[in-house]
């Protein structure tokens, strides 16, 4: 290499995204077994689903950033943080985390989900590769991502708007849009014809049957005693929610006790934690919700427990049901083998 020719351009084009086309070459590759459910962590409340049929989701697909510089405006009157805590300090919220996936190297996708209209669960840049690279993978979400979808260019047949209770199914997977209790999303301006809309227009979580199983992902819903309601009508297998220490004056993930205690009003028999990767000003320790588990499971008999995912991973359900963590894979099976042979 000729350091006098290297440029910005030509490093952000060799370098990022930092994991190229990896972790979708592993998918493509990947054959889920019958009976099962393979998912890969894409970041915040990012999944990528696929089945023993070939079916491929991506739930909350975002590829974007934080903070960039330091802001020397004020934070909005109208923004959700202000509204809870009337803080005119912008937050500043650096992303901690690399993005795993390349989304214009994407060809086999069925669907994108969004769960609400905050703008780390939709992106544009998802959109544009998938209407570039999968012409038949629909656009799943709510009234206000659908609309936010649209206005990027997202042709209308190609979209699909859900409210709580409705059902769809892609490929060998059904959907159901349960009720998001997402409170941040209430104190989110989103108005049509004037009128800020109601959270089900702005949110709702998904339960998603497989032959492997059920998942619940709750997107960013807080602690409520509903979570009760969507268990008794769902076999939950793996439940996905936001957890991740939240500054003062602000609640918008779930606390450790929140998250676990969603777990358990589930009835779900994995819980796995999310969205605690990503933002500077929410950093979070996972070991918490560990510590919390272990005080509490033999006492209340929890019958599920907690698995700690890392970015990129994957997890097959319910090969890895007994599993509490995930390991990147360490390399080097052959060595000393041929010097053994030899």
């Amino acid at each position: 290499m000729d350091i006098n020719e290297v440029t910005r351009d030509n490093w952000l084009r060799a370098i990022f995204p930092e994991w190229g086309t990896w972790l979708v070459e592993e998918i493509e590759a990947e054959e889920v077994p019958r009976g099962n459910f393979a998912m890969w962590w894409l970041g915040c409340m990012g999944v990528w689903l696929k089945t023993s049929g070939s079916t491929n989701l991506a739930i909350d697909f975002w590829t974007g950033t934080g903070k960039r510089t330091h802001p020397t405006t004020p934070m909005p009157t109208t923004h959700q943080y202000y509204k809870m805590c009337r803080s005119r300090i912008t937050q500043p919220n650096l992303r901690l985390t690399a993005v795993p996936i390349d989304p214009f190297a994407m060809k086999n996708l069925d669907a994108v989900l969004s769960t609400h209209l905050h703008s780390d669960h939709i992106d544009p840049y998802v959109a544009a590769a998938v209407l570039k690279n999968c012409p038949s993978a629909k656009f799943v979400g709510p009234r206000a991502c659908v609309d936010i979808w649209k206005s990027w260019g997202v042709p209308t047949d190609r979209l699909i708007e859900v409210r709580p209770h409705d059902e769809i199914t892609i490929g060998d997977v059904k959907i159901t849009a349960l009720e998001s209790f997402d409170r941040t999303t209430v104190l989110t301006e989103y108005r049509i014809a004037g009128v800020d809309c109601s959270i089900d227009e702005k949110a709702v979580n998904y339960v998603l049957e497989t032959d492997g199983g059920v998942i619940y992902h709750a997107g960013d819903s807080h602690y409520a005693d509903r979570f009760v309601e969507h268990g008794k009508k769902f076999s939950i297998d793996v439940a996905l929610g936001a957890y991740a220490h939240n500054p003062i004056g602000i609640t918008d993930k779930m606390t450790a006790s929140d998250f676990i205690r969603m777990g358990e009003s589930l009835g779900a028999k994995v819980i796995i934690p999310m969205h605690y990767d990503t933002w500077s000003n929410f950093q979070s320790d996972v070991r918490e919700i560990e510590e919390l588990y272990r005080l509490q499971s033999e006492r209340l008999g929890y019958k599920f427990h907690p698995y700690i995912w890392q970015l990129g991973g994957k997890y097959v359900y319910p090969r890895d049901a007994d599993k509490k963590y995930f390991n990147y894979e360490r390399g080097f099976p052959d060595a000393f083998e041929k010097i053994i042979r030899n």
